[in-house]
């Protein structure tokens, strides 16, 4: 995905984030923006729905088990567990394991280490599991808001929201998304992903997975 973000602003937006009920509000330039759910749908193509998976509610998904399914994907089943290192899984579970890690809920270091949380979005993936995306990203969101050192997560998402309330952006500070922001296309590939009219689009079916990464990458 090739466009411009716009850096000041989205510390801006972050810097005043608040959360109120199921809603993000901030404020920009001038610009009170309430971001409903159906401003997600115009925006992103997303429906507040399924399931709102978090770091205390693992249990809603049904028949996880963190040991099991990570002994599951990895490629050498009779290997020692000590740790959730994504050396050592399947190609398909690794390439989403970096979708998840780098740009679903991106973090700023330890890519290599699966967290229960990891885990439980790549297996929601991998058995088509109906997950609330949106829910995802606003919980990521506060979690960047509490670090200090956490870098603004969703750069091209926030950008979109910038546009879609029709925030004054002449004049501002903007670069483009580079390289390293954004998924391979060969990786995209190999999971079933195909380009249609400029899209990335599922060939089996995703749940909201593709709507998700066309606006992260």
């Amino acid at each position: 995905m090739k466009e411009n973000i716009y850096p000041d602003l989205i510390r801006v937006f972050y810097t005043n984030l608040k959360f109120e009920g199921n809603y993000l509000v901030s404020h920009v330039k001038g610009v009170d923006m309430e971001i409903t759910h159906d401003v997600w749908t115009a925006v992103v193509g997303l429906k507040y729905a399924g399931l709102r998976i978090n770091k205390v509610n693992l249990g809603v998904v049904e028949d996880f088990n963190k040991v099991q399914y990570y002994k599951s994907c990895l490629k050498n089943q009779n290997a020692q567990v000590r740790t959730c290192s994504i050396g050592g899984i399947k190609l398909d579970e690794r390439v989403f394991a970096r979708i998840v890690t780098w740009i679903l809920t991106p973090r700023g270091r330890n890519h290599s280490v699966l967290t229960e949380e990891d885990l439980v979005y790549i297996y929601c993936i991998m058995k088509k599991i109906k997950i609330n995306w949106i829910h995802i990203i606003k919980e990521h969101m506060q979690k960047a808001m509490r670090l200090s050192d956490y870098h603004y997560p969703y750069v091209v998402l926030i950008s979109k929201f910038l546009l879609y309330f029709e925030v004054n952006l002449e004049d501002e500070t903007s670069d483009l998304v580079k390289s390293t922001q954004e998924m391979n296309n060969d990786s995209l590939s190999k999971m079933r992903f195909t380009k249609i009219n400029g899209k990335w689009v599922s060939k089996d079916g995703d749940h909201g997975l593709h709507q998700v990464l066309q606006l992260l990458i």
